[in-house]
């Protein structure tokens, strides 16, 4: 979903929501449902948006059947409304995340970037997205045409590269492609692509260990994305046993209540948006990460589709300690369905 920031020179106040998505929008471009997407110009940059964001998990496992997660996110903030500019002139602000879980811990890295001077960017034809030597690249052409992508991207003491290919089409989340984020009007232009396969390389410390598994791709964009008065949010992507795919998230307001919304994605592709009260998000374990509580194990059920699934982390502490810090990881799930997915914390 999203772990962005809203400025890279200022800690946003707890009255804005998480890293500041919840301050006004004055002069940005808005998010309006009924828009029309248009592929592969969509996969690219919308400088009349304030934030957007590139994100990539992956549940993967290696010849030893043991279970690793990796994420790759590239965000794009302007800092002031109106289009790029070139050279220093250019008030854009990227920042790349990269995490790695395995079975003995969790690594991280953070990068970031100016715009209009060549170190980070997107472009669509053909499709690069990048910073510095992190980058997302390869062939993403239309909403139905097959992806093949190559995903690269180090820290301290860990890298990885990974191929991604599908064949199937990308879902529009929410309302087609207009995803709500409370009752009040904030929402973002948001797609996925949940069917991606994955196989590539990952070292950590110096070992170096072959992969393959399930990854998911998100795309949003957006320019107020958060009520003011939402801290934070829990999301989850899902990769059911059965092919079928789920995405959940729940916008926790100051006040104690929780705005809930998401996808049922069947195994042909068709997406069913999923309202409020059809959605039931239970926290059942609390864990110490990072001096402060999270909770790190849940209870999701979906009584409409007869599904009750209890998850758990590969990791407990799966904290990106970034400018503004949240947990992000992979998990594991049984109950009615067994699978795998990641779980992505923020406002805690």
């Amino acid at each position: 979903m999203v772990a962005a920031l809203t400025a890279c020179d200022d800690q946003s106040a707890p009255s804005q929501g998480f890293a500041g998505l919840g301050s006004q929008a004055q002069n940005y471009a808005g998010v309006v449902p009924g828009r029309r997407f248009d592929f592969p110009a969509d996969h690219g940059v919308h400088p009349g948006y304030r934030i957007e964001w590139w994100y990539v998990t992956a549940n993967l496992e290696d010849e030893q059947g043991r279970p690793w997660g990796v994420q790759w996110t590239l965000f794009r903030n302007a800092l002031q409304p109106g289009g790029s500019a070139a050279g220093w002139a250019d008030s854009t602000v990227w920042m790349g995340h990269a995490g790695l879980t395995g079975p003995d811990g969790h690594r991280h890295g953070e990068r970031f970037a100016r715009g209009g001077v060549g170190q980070a960017g997107v472009d669509t034809a053909p499709f690069k997205a990048w910073i510095d030597d992190w980058q997302l690249a390869g062939q993403w052409p239309g909403s139905s045409d097959p992806l093949q992508l190559q995903m690269r991207a180090s820290g301290q003491g860990f890298r990885y590269d990974l191929q991604l290919t599908s064949e199937r089409p990308l879902v529009l989340q929410g309302d087609q492609g207009y995803s709500r984020k409370s009752g009040q009007g904030q929402a973002s232009n948001y797609y996925s692509q949940p069917y991606l396969q994955a196989r590539g390389s990952l070292e950590l410390d110096g070992r170096t260990y072959q992969v393959k598994g399930q990854a998911w791709l998100d795309r949003e964009w957006s320019s107020q994305p958060l009520a003011a008065d939402q801290q934070g949010w829990d999301w989850f992507s899902l990769h059911l046993a059965s092919g079928e795919k789920l995405m959940l998230f729940q916008l926790r307001h100051a006040d104690g209540r929780h705005y809930r919304a998401g996808t049922w994605i069947d195994t042909n592709g068709v997406a069913q948006t999923l309202g409020e009260q059809e959605i039931r998000l239970t926290p059942l374990q609390q864990s110490a990460v990072a001096g402060r509580r999270l909770p790190t194990r849940w209870a999701l059920s979906i009584p409409g589709k007869q599904l009750e699934l209890l998850t758990e982390p590969v990791q407990e502490d799966a904290w990106m300690d970034t400018r503004f810090p949240y947990w992000e990881g992979p998990i594991r799930f049984s109950g009615s369905q067994q699978g795998v997915g990641y779980l992505e914390m923020t406002g805690y």
